[in-house]
C-alpha cells in the first residue's frame, strides 16, 4: 500500500517545466515565468529551466531578471550557444555592449555560419569603437544573409565612422534598396555630407524628402548658405506659406536680397523688424538692405535700433555713422563714429569721413587731426582719398597759421 501511495503521489506531482513550456509557446509569459520559477525551486540545478525562465523574463521586458537567469544558465552549462546569444542581446538592450562582446564572440565561433551571432558581434564592436572589426563582421553577416538591410546599414556606419564616406554611402543606399523602411537613414548620410563639406551631395539627398517639412526647411537654408539663392526661393516660399514664422520670413527675405528682388525682401524685413524689435540681426539685415536701396535715413534708423540692442558692438556704430553721413546728419554721424572709436574701431575710412564732416562744419583743428590720422593709417591703399586729404590738410594748416 505504501508503494501504491508513492506512485499515486508521483502521478499527481505537477510537471512545472512542461507547464512552463506550454505557457511560453502560447505567449503566456507571466504564467511561464511562474511555472519555471516553481520548477527551479524543485530542482535549482536544471539549467534548462533557468534558460526558459530567462526567455520568459526577456519577453516580459524584465531584462535584469532575465539576464540573471541567463548567467545562471551559463554557470550551470558553460558556453551554451543559445544562452550566450540571448544574454548578449539583453546586454545590448541595456546598452552594455562591452559585456556583450565576449558572449557574441564565443557564440559566433561556435556557429560561424549563423547570421545572428555574427551580426550582433558587429553591433557590439561598432558600439565599443572596434570599427575595422565591426566592418569585417557586418560583411561576414551579409555573406550569410545578403538581404539584411540592418547589416548593410551597420556596415555603412562602420565605414563612415572610419572616415570612408564614399564606400559608406554605397551601403546606406543598399540598405534602402533592400528595405525602403530604411529610407530615413539617408538623412544621416546627408548630414555626413554636410559635415564633410559636400553640400551638393547633401542637397541631392534632401530633395528626396519633398513631404518632410523639417527637411525641406533645412534644404532651403542650406541652399541659401551655399549661395544657391534662386534654387532656394521656391522652397523657402513654400515653407513661408505653410509656416510664416519669423525665422522663415528672414531666410526668405535674405534669398530675395541676394537675387536683387528688393521689392519682395523689404516688406518682409519691415514686418520682421516690427515683430522682433529686440532682434539685432534682423535690424542689421534690414538696415543694410535699405542702405543698398539708398534709403539712408531709414537705414540709419535701423542701425540706430541695432546699436541700442548691442551698444558695445563697434561695427554697428561704424555703420550707423556711415548712414548718417550719407543722410547729411553730420553731427549725429560724428557722435556715432566717436562711439565706434571708443569701442576699438580705428579704420582709415571712418577717419576720412570724420575729416570731411569736420571740414564741412568748419571745425578746422579737429578736421586737420582727422585728415592726419587718416593719412597715417592709409598706407597708400586709397590714393585718391589720400591726395584729397593731403591737399585739404595743407590748406587747413595754412589757414590756421594765419590766425
Amino acid at each position: 500500500m505504501l508503494v501504491a501511495a508513492a506512485c499515486l503521489l508521483l502521478l499527481q506531482t505537477p510537471d512545472f517545466s512542461a507547464e512552463g513550456m506550454k505557457a511560453l509557446e502560447g505567449g503566456k509569459y507571466e504564467a511561464a515565468a511562474d511555472a519555471f520559477t516553481k520548477a527551479i525551486a524543485a530542482d535549482p540545478a536544471d539549467y534548462f529551466d533557468h534558460f526558459n525562465l530567462a526567455m520568459a523574463y526577456s519577453m516580459l521586458h524584465r531584462d535584469a531578471e532575465g539576464l540573471a537567469e541567463y548567467r545562471k544558465t551559463l554557470e550551470l552549462k558553460p558556453a551554451l550557444y543559445e544562452a550566450e546569444l540571448n544574454a548578449g542581446i539583453l546586454l545590448m538592450r541595456q546598452k552594455n555592449p562591452a559585456e556583450a562582446l565576449p558572449l557574441f564572440e564565443d557564440a559566433a565561433s561556435q556557429k560561424p555560419a549563423e547570421f545572428r551571432p555574427r551580426y550582433y558581434l558587429a553591433e557590439a564592436q561598432i558600439q565599443t569603437g572596434a570599427l575595422e572589426k565591426a566592418a569585417e563582421n557586418y560583411r561576414a553577416a551579409l555573406a550569410i544573409d545578403p538581404k539584411s538591410a540592418a547589416a548593410e546599414l551597420g556596415w555603412a556606419h562602420a565605414l563612415t565612422h572610419q572616415g570612408n564616406l564614399a564606400d559608406g554611402a554605397k551601403h546606406f543606399r543598399q540598405a534602402v534598396q533592400l528595405d525602403p523602411r530604411y529610407h530615413d537613414s539617408l538623412l544621416e548620410l546627408a548630414q555626413l555630407y554636410e559635415e564633410g563639406h559636400q553640400p551638393s551631395a547633401a542637397i541631392a539627398i534632401f530633395r528626396e524628402f519633398p513631404d518632410n517639412a523639417a527637411v525641406q526647411k533645412h534644404l532651403g537654408e542650406l541652399l541659401v548658405a551655399n549661395q544657391q539663392y534662386a534654387d532656394a526661393i521656391p522652397e523657402l516660399e513654400r515653407q513661408y506659406q505653410k509656416s510664416p514664422t519669423p525665422e522663415n520670413r528672414v531666410v526668405l527675405a535674405v534669398a530675395y536680397l541676394y537675387t536683387e528682388q528688393f521689392d519682395k525682401a523689404l516688406p518682409l524685413l519691415e514686418k520682421a523688424a516690427v515683430e522682433e524689435p529686440s532682434n539685432y540681426d534682423v535690424h542689421m539685415i534690414y538696415a543694410r538692405a535699405l542702405r543698398d536701396q539708398k534709403q539712408y535715413a531709414a537705414a540709419a534708423a535701423q542701425f540706430n535700433q541695432a546699436a541700442r540692442i548691442k551698444p558695445d558692438e563697434a561695427k554697428t556704430w561704424t555703420e550707423l555713422g556711415g548712414m548718417l553721413y550719407l543722410a547729411r546728419d553730420f553731427a549725429h554721424s560724428l557722435e556715432a563714429f566717436d562711439r565706434a572709436h571708443q569701442l576699438g574701431d580705428d579704420t582709415p575710412g571712418t577717419w576720412f569721413l570724420r575729416a570731411l564732416m569736420l571740414d564741412n562744419l568748419k571745425q578746422l583743428k579737429p578736421a586737420l587731426a582727422a585728415y592726419q590720422r587718416f593719412l597715417a593709417l592709409g598706407g597708400g591703399k586709397s590714393p585718391d582719398q589720400e591726395f584729397q586729404a593731403r591737399q585739404r590738410a595743407r590748406i587747413i594748416q595754412s589757414e590756421l597759421e594765419k590766425h
